[in-house]
């Protein structure tokens, strides 16, 4: 039997509750409806244990991680309620650039109320749970706070799987620092299991399989979920705009320009809670360049979406920590994440991932799959 899989989440919000959740749901079920892969190696869905957890709402703060989850302002699905309390404490993190001001005028159950607690040691938090692997779960824009837990884990000795768009993973500064301390790192920006952005992605390969010129296209996507809301600042857009487009334009040999690809939060609709619905028109011209457009409306619960892909992440960290794996891991990154460090065609980066499980990721196995046609690097 292994080990239990020791992880800390900061920001216990929507998509921590999911995850949460689903770890609970998996736990005793044979139904693996909406799992990749419900043993990896030897662990299950039910050996990731959370011990740690950190937040600044004060609805959140001191309670267990078990209530916490369910404490406004979440609004996602609930689909497991009876969570088993293990007695880990959501702690009071730093807020840093977490919250933005433009939040303050919703509705309470609609936003981030700061507690007035003082912000922990996390690094002694980390080191005392005995965490392994630290999940960033922080609100699109935080940059500052994502950098500050990345070094915390630094510092503690743990892992880190970015599941926001801030550049760790993919920023060479950042993967040394990893490398230099023998931790493995997962990112940037969780792709979700069948989302807005995987299935233009897909469709945008499609077009160039089947020969056909993608003129122009558009992402629009609209929620109530505080993701949404924080989003209403555009300051805080910037790389959340660069990660999404680049993990579409990537599946072109040519990029598109500028003002013929827009991608990106639309608006923010309350009453939507944690659905997640999205408006996709690509254009483009066929056999005898005859024009040919296609339209899709997608509606999904955004947390548990990205929940299951966030399970196979934390699973293929700690077989990077049992193997001794250090700095971004790339095939789990590339198929996990909309900014990996590099980026290849998504079936390329499945089979990427199910050799990295295997561990065969050093042998001609792998190397047979990167030379193939369909490996297409962004950079």
């Amino acid at each position: 039997m292994k080990e239990k899989i020791r992880i800390a989440i900061v920001g216990v919000g929507n998509c921590a509750s999911s995850l949460i959740q689903g770890i609970e749901y998996y736990k005793d079920n044979n139904d693996i409806i909406g799992l990749m892969n419900y043993d990896l190696e030897g662990y299950k869905p039910g050996d990731i244990e959370v011990v740690a957890a950190f937040d600044v709402d004060k609805r959140k703060v001191g309670k267990n991680v078990n209530e916490a989850i369910f404490a406004k302002p979440n609004n996602t699905t609930i689909f497991e309620k009876d969570i088993e309390n293990n007695g880990t404490i959501v702690k009071m993190g730093k807020i840093l650039d977490g919250i933005s001001d433009h939040m303050k005028v919703f509705p309470e159950d609609r936003a981030f109320i700061p507690s007035d607690e003082e912000p922990c040691d996390v690094v002694k938090e980390l080191r005392d749970s005995n965490t392994e692997i630290l999940l960033n779960y922080l609100p699109v824009g935080s940059e500052d706070a994502t950098k500050f837990y990345a070094e915390c884990c630094l510092e503690a000795g743990v892992a880190f799987i970015n599941n926001i768009p801030v550049f760790i993973a993919s920023d060479e500064k950042w993967a040394q620092k990893f490398r230099d301390k023998g931790l493995p790192i997962i990112g940037d920006d969780i792709k979700a299991q069948l989302g807005a952005t995987i299935t233009h992605r897909t469709l945008t390969r499609l077009f160039r399989d089947r020969g056909v010129k993608l003129d122009r296209t558009y992402q629009l996507n609209t929620g109530g979920n505080t993701d949404f809301s924080n989003m209403l600042n555009k300051n805080r857009l910037r790389s959340k705009k660069i990660s999404k487009t680049e993990a579409v334009q990537s599946q072109l040999e040519t990029p598109l320009e500028a003002e013929n690809i827009h991608i990106g939060p639309s608006d923010y609709v309350p009453w939507q809670n944690d659905n997640k619905i999205c408006f996709l028109r690509m254009e483009g011209r066929m056999f005898g360049n005859v024009p040919m457009n296609l339209e899709l409306r997608l509606s999904v619960e955004d947390s548990p979406n990205s929940a299951g892909v966030a399970i196979d992440a934390v699973r293929c960290c700690k077989l990077a920590l049992d193997r001794k794996i250090s700095g971004p891991l790339i095939a789990i990154s590339a198929f996990t994440m909309k900014h990996p460090p590099v980026q290849y065609a998504d079936t390329v980066a499945k089979e990427m991932v199910r050799i990295f499980i295997r561990g065969r990721e050093n042998g001609e196995e792998i190397n047979n799959v990167l030379n193939r046609e369909e490996n297409v690097p962004l950079k």
